[in-house]
């Protein structure tokens, strides 16, 4: 699939995602998890490789196979699917890093689940997201992630398996002869778009497209993010807003793969804060299921843009970490429905714990669902005092 020298420019792209994205550096001797899909394994052991030379401890996990989880999900008891292993709360809060590669063999395996099942299994590890969270705060960990091709990804995508090779390698700049110099300069160009945004005194926005017309307050003390390493690749400019000012239509015109479900066509209502109705023209009953996972899933997490001279992604991927970064004609706007990011508040991270999240109109849930709008927007900026400005438009931000 991939060459050795394709192999060894994703590794380094990947380590500028992880040593970007967390706020203090790695040293030798710190211990980051290697989490990787089968199918993966040639980048897995290039990874590995790569921070052995760095000094640092690699922890290679193989995720479940198709098998595996079908097994833990279809025979699994309650109190099999909530069980956590001894120890596995301490070794969570010694990881100074984690590297996820996806790669499924199967974007299917899992519909005839209970997604009942799946989310109490979710819920019961959410603890892990909880620590990871902290100790990200506190500038101890750092995060990456990134998506290997596999058949069944471009299956899924309508794709030949040479075609989604190429939007990988061209999304992820590794037919440049130093991808992270070209991500650098992307950083730099997001920092400029972040800069401005932040200067805004936004009371709400308004996204206005066909089929959506949504209000989203970003809220008190937040600051929108991006293009920070946690991903790649990742174009997107976002920040989580005070959920509880969400009002009105929200279409995910892009359709989307989750736990072995296909979906198309989400369509939510939201009012005063809560999505409350929720439609798809495929996968309505696992959409509506999803969104009472717990308290939150029906609550927006996340609110993000995509501006299409930064993402060279311009097909349906089948895969979440390229649809959201999507850039085509128009870019993209999305949502997630769920858990918001703690980062994007704008005070001391040390001090905001979960009174502060809660006053601030942080959501908290174990649920956090992308659904992407690839539409002709408008985004609407009401500014303090009653200014309107538009902040978006035709797939562009509109800074100077």
């Amino acid at each position: 699939m991939f060459t050795k020298e394709e192999l060894e420019k994703y590794a380094r792209t990947l380590w500028w995602g992880l040593s970007t994205a967390r706020t203090s550096p790695y040293r030798p001797g710190d211990f980051v998890l290697l989490r990787f899909d089968a199918d993966a394994l040639p980048l897995a052991e290039t990874v590995f490789d790569m921070l052995m030379e760095k000094g640092l401890n690699p922890i290679p996990r193989q995720n479940m196979t198709d098998n595996m989880e079908l097994s833990f999900y279809g025979k699994g008891t309650d109190a099999q699917i909530s069980a956590i292993p001894a120890g596995d709360r301490e070794f969570v809060g010694n990881l100074n890093g984690l590297i996820s590669l996806i790669a499924p063999s199967s974007l299917t395996h899992l519909q005839a689940v209970d997604p009942q099942k799946i989310g109490r299994s979710a819920v019961a590890r959410k603890f892990m997201r909880d620590i990871m969270e902290k100790r990200e705060q506190s500038g101890d960990f750092g995060w990456t992630l990134c998506v290997y091709p596999t058949p069944a990804l471009a299956e899924a995508a309508g794709l030949s398996m040479d075609e989604f090779k190429a939007q990988v390698v061209k999304a992820c700049f590794l037919d440049d002869d130093n991808p992270s110099a070209r991500w650098a300069a992307i950083f730099k160009e997001a920092e400029k778009v972040k800069a401005w945004l932040n200067d805004l005194p936004v009371e709400h926005l308004r996204v206005q497209t066909e089929n959506t017309d949504l209000v989203v307050t970003p809220g008190k003390d937040r600051r929108w993010l991006g293009v920070s390493g946690h991903n790649i690749p990742s174009f997107e400019i976002f920040l989580s807003p005070d959920w509880r000012g969400t009002e009105g239509v929200y279409y995910a015109d892009q359709p989307s793969f989750r736990s072995g479900n296909f979906v198309e066509g989400v369509r939510l209502t939201f009012e005063k804060g809560v999505a409350v109705k929720v439609e798809a023209k495929t996968g309505e009953e696992f959409v509506q299921k999803q969104l009472t996972l717990d308290e939150g899933a029906s609550r927006l997490g996340e609110f993000s843009l995509t501006d299409r001279r930064f993402s060279k992604i311009s097909a349906f991927m089948a895969n979440t970490l390229f649809d959201e970064n999507y850039g085509g004609d128009q870019g993209n706007c999305h949502v997630a429905v769920g858990a918001s990011y703690a980062d994007t508040f704008a005070g001391d991270q040390a001090a905001l714990d979960d009174t502060l999240k809660a006053e601030l109109g942080f959501n908290d849930s174990a649920l956090h669902w992308d659904l992407v709008n690839t539409e002709r927007k408008t985004v609407t900026a009401t500014l303090k005092g009653g200014e309107e400005l538009v902040i978006y438009k035709d797939g562009e931000f509109q800074h100077e």
